[in-house]
């Protein structure tokens, strides 16, 4: 059985894609310094406790394991943190990945998938995102991305480093057989907090903006599903793995839901009401995002499943309601 390296495997979006590399055949490996991963969603291999700064034990990782390829998730990913401790961001997301990136090539792994994101297109002027939009980032989380594309270029040119960087829209939902979910803390994430307000967690949910150009108002996203994304991260690995060229994919359902969207199928789903608040608009927040997915169908045969956000957010619900029974039961 090949071995991949997950770099922050234990994360949301990396755990879900270390049960879908089990799944596909592959042993997962997963390197997390737990600093915001969780060891409670490492289930499906062995786990790594490091950090992306440490040389020596990425080398003596990479030697013990001598994996095929690499998925690497380990990154901070709050956009208002960036902003406000650019440092931080810079040193993690950047140096750590270039780091990583030394110690692949020079332990003989050439084949890497790259978390990226939405995020390094900026404020796009049209309403459906291709790979060939310009990438403007407006914050330093979306900037330190796109250095890390630059950089995966850089060494295919120097080294033949293959890679694939996966610029994902807004990741929701958990696993369907309730495994493994979204454990961000704080969480910053719509439906979740939408669920959190449902539930009386939270005393209601701040709705930013109700004047943008869309049909209802509010802004628009395009939600992704986790375990659509997970097995996305397995067709980009099988690509290269049959020798695919260096590329970039967008990994989206193709349509936009709204703030209001959301919040009326969480009050579905779970037959509650959702206190709501409405201030004003976030500085900075495009009204509407949606991915362009069609590379990544052409090219990666990539078909995501859940293509209505009601199944989404009934997943989450579940996570959230076991986990929430789980601590009522170990407490």
């Amino acid at each position: 059985m090949h071995n991949i390296l997950i770099t922050g495997g234990a994360g949301y979006i990396g755990s879900h894609t270390a049960k879908a590399i089990m799944k596909a055949g592959f042993q997962p490996i997963v390197y997390d310094n737990l600093s915001r991963g969780h060891k409670e969603l490492v289930k499906f291999g062995p786990l790594v406790v490091g950090d992306l700064h440490d040389t020596a034990k990425l080398k003596t990782t990479l030697e013990k394991y001598q994996p095929v390829g690499c998925i690497h998730f380990a990154a901070f990913a709050y956009v208002g943190e960036s902003v406000s401790d650019p440092g931080l961001y810079y040193r993690n997301n950047v140096l750590g990945s270039l780091n990583l990136i030394e110690n692949l090539r020079l332990s003989g792994v050439n084949k890497i998938v790259f978390s990226s994101t939405c995020a390094t297109y900026g404020q796009p002027e049209v309403e459906l995102i291709s790979e060939s939009c310009p990438q403007k980032p407006i914050n330093p989380y979306g900037h330190s991305k796109l250095m890390v594309e630059q950089m995966l270029k850089d060494f295919d040119v120097a080294h033949g480093l293959k890679s694939v960087a996966l610029r994902y829209f807004n990741a929701c939902g958990a696993d369907a057989e309730g495994e493994i979910g979204e454990m961000h803390d704080p969480e910053p994430h719509l439906i979740p907090r939408v669920i959190m307000a449902a539930q009386g967690k939270i005393p209601h949910i701040d709705v930013m903006g109700t004047d943008y150009p869309t049909p209802d108002g509010t802004a628009i996203r395009d939600y992704i599903h986790v375990e659509d994304l997970a097995q996305a991260h397995v067709q980009a690995m099988a690509y290269l793995l049959k020798g695919g060229a260096s590329d970039a994919f967008n990994l989206g359902t193709g349509k936009g839901n709204s703030v209001k969207d959301v919040i009326q199928a969480v009050r579905r789903a779970s037959n509650r009401e959702v206190p709501v608040n409405y201030i004003a608009r976030r500085a900075g927040d495009p009204a509407h995002l949606v991915a362009d997915n069609s590379k990544a169908k052409r090219v990666l045969d990539f078909n995501p499943r859940y293509l209505n956000l009601e199944e989404s957010v009934l997943t989450a619900m579940r996570w959230h309601e076991r986990r929430d029974q789980s601590f009522k039961t170990t407490s």
